[in-house]
């Protein structure tokens, strides 16, 4: 009883994280997109772009789960794993750049 508890509460962490490593991500992206924040130029390519390899890769994770008959709490970590990884690194990539200074009017 108390392991299957951990589980979901594992499963819910593994979700809040990848809603708060999006939010950075979305963030970012906006303040970028302002010309607040150094971003490529090619970021709005990127962002449309990596969406599908990321939503397949997390759907083919999380079927691989469950047609291995794998708990519901299992199946959740494994369609969000590859999701907050993804954003783990967007996150860790936009952080970099820092925010844009010298503006000229």
């Amino acid at each position: 009883m108390f392991a299957q508890m951990l589980a979901w509460q594992r499963s819910a962490l593994k979700v809040a994280s990848l809603a708060a490593e999006a939010q950075q991500v979305m963030a970012y992206r906006t303040l970028g997109m302002a010309g607040l924040w150094s971003v490529d130029p090619s970021e709005n390519v990127r962002m449309v772009a990596e969406k599908s390899p990321a939503l397949m890769q997390s759907w083919w994770s999380a079927s691989r789960a469950v047609m291995g008959g794998a708990a519901p709490e299992r199946v959740v970590l494994a369609w969000a794993g590859p999701l907050e990884r993804k954003a783990r690194s967007n996150r860790k990539r936009l952080a970099k750049r820092g925010p844009k200074t010298g503006f000229k009017s």
